[in-house]
């Protein structure tokens, strides 16, 4: 029996944990707060989880150990918090607030896991005693009382927001809630080794099964796992606009190589480029945002987007010549850069989710790089300007733009300072 509990318990903190990297990474990669603090909800529920795994008598310990015994409830409390949190609808500066100290937030919290570890195996009073039978002591039931009050208010708010954009996951964190404030009440009337103890066990491992398992569902929706937490995105996080910077990229000539080549040649000529392609995108903060065939699009936010996307365009281009030069007859990219107001979010089409920027600047961008010949770079007038004095430029005047009434006035950057 007690080998029993031992892996069952870490076992489920252990998928517990699985989805809270999964999430942090959505969270991480979105900068969405309400994800972000889902995912530390789970990570301290499971940490103080396996914790009480621990306090299986004759599997790690040679008895029982009141710090560990008592971690689920501890662990549970402080999950709830982090719970009632996430289901606030934050304002964009604070949740920004909270995404730029996220290392700070996600460290305080494994700081708490780590000294109640510590203070367990010490035995600090007053855990430096053994445990009554019948643990329903009034203050244990106060921790209960508190967790269902702030489970049931997280529960409430996320199906409240389920109503307003229903989604599978958003139905599993809620419900998940629900069974945890269940679980709080089982652990603090229940009795050790009875069968009302084993319910709050299996009260959890049922809440973090069915966010898992929703997760997985949206996973196989999608036929990825890009944004299948999607449904729990903040407001600001699914769509806002922001001053951005955006190039796009493609092979001139590529579809006559394709047609000369070959389907097979064709895919190795992306390959090759793109893996290229990526370094010199990351060393200059941008985001590749899609590739499209043998196009791509990246997306550069932030302080300096348009320096850091102008530079990264002619480092693109130096770095795609050399591969180039190696394979006689490839293709070479032409680079179209324009910068602008545009709309950052969520295109919420089921089976296929993306996050991206959307706007009259990323479709200039895209027409600027059909002027450009290959190996050139070619700015819009906003992107100039944003530059400043320190770029050397040929100004190209007034382009037509296919789907525009009015053009724009375009430049072939030849170098973009330092």
């Amino acid at each position: 029996m007690h080998p029993a509990h031992f892996w069952l318990v870490l076992g489920v903190a252990l998928v517990n944990v699985g989805v809270g990297l999964l999430m942090g990474e959505a969270a991480r990669r979105r900068s969405d707060v309400r994800v972000f603090l889902v995912s530390l909800a789970l990570f301290v529920s499971a940490g103080f989880f396996a914790l009480h795994a621990l306090a299986t008598p004759g599997v790690v310990l040679a008895g029982k150990n009141a710090g560990f015994v008592i971690a689920t409830p501890i662990g549970l409390l402080l999950a709830s918090g982090l719970a009632v949190l996430s289901s606030v609808d934050w304002s964009p500066g604070g949740a920004s607030a909270v995404m730029r100290r996220q290392r700070l937030v996600r460290t305080i919290a494994f700081g708490v896991l780590a000294a109640w570890a510590t203070v367990s195996v010490a035995q600090v009073h007053p855990l430096d005693r053994p445990l009554p039978e019948d643990v329903a002591t009034p203050w244990l039931a106060a921790l209960a009382a508190v967790g269902v009050v702030l489970y049931g208010i997280a529960g409430a708010r996320y199906f409240r927001l389920y109503a307003r954009r229903p989604g599978i996951v958003l139905v599993g964190v809620a419900s998940a809630f629900a069974l945890l404030a269940e679980a709080m009440v089982a652990v603090a009337f229940s009795h050790s080794w009875h069968a009302s103890w084993w319910e709050w066990h299996l009260l959890m491992l049922a809440a973090f099964g069915l966010i898992a398992y929703t997760a997985r569902l949206e996973w196989r929706a999608e036929g990825s796992t890009s944004e299948i937490f999607g449904d729990l995105y903040l407001e600001e996080t699914r769509g806002h606009g922001e001053e951005a910077s955006v190039f796009f990229a493609d092979l001139q000539g590529y579809t006559a190589f394709t047609e000369r080549e070959g389907d097979a040649a064709a895919k190795a000529v992306t390959d090759e480029y793109f893996r290229a392609a990526a370094p010199v995108v990351a060393a200059h903060e941008g985001r590749i945002d899609k590739t499209i065939g043998d196009a791509l699009m990246v997306v550069f936010r932030g302080e300096g987007h348009a320096a850091r996307a102008a530079r990264a365009a002619l480092a693109f281009q130096e770095r795609m010549t050399e591969v180039g030069e190696r394979h006689e007859g490839w293709p070479r990219f032409r680079v179209g850069v324009n910068t602008g107001k545009v709309t950052l979010g969520l295109v919420d089409a089921r089976g296929g989710r993306a996050y991206t920027a959307t706007g009259d600047t990323v479709n200039v961008a895209a027409r600027l790089e059909s002027h450009a010949r290959a190996g050139e770079v070619v700015i819009g007038d906003s992107t100039r300007r944003a530059l400043g004095d320190d770029v050397l430029t040929d100004d190209l005047g007034e382009l037509p733009v296919k789907g525009r009434e009015r053009p724009v006035h375009a430049f072939l950057l030849r170098d973009a300072g330092s």
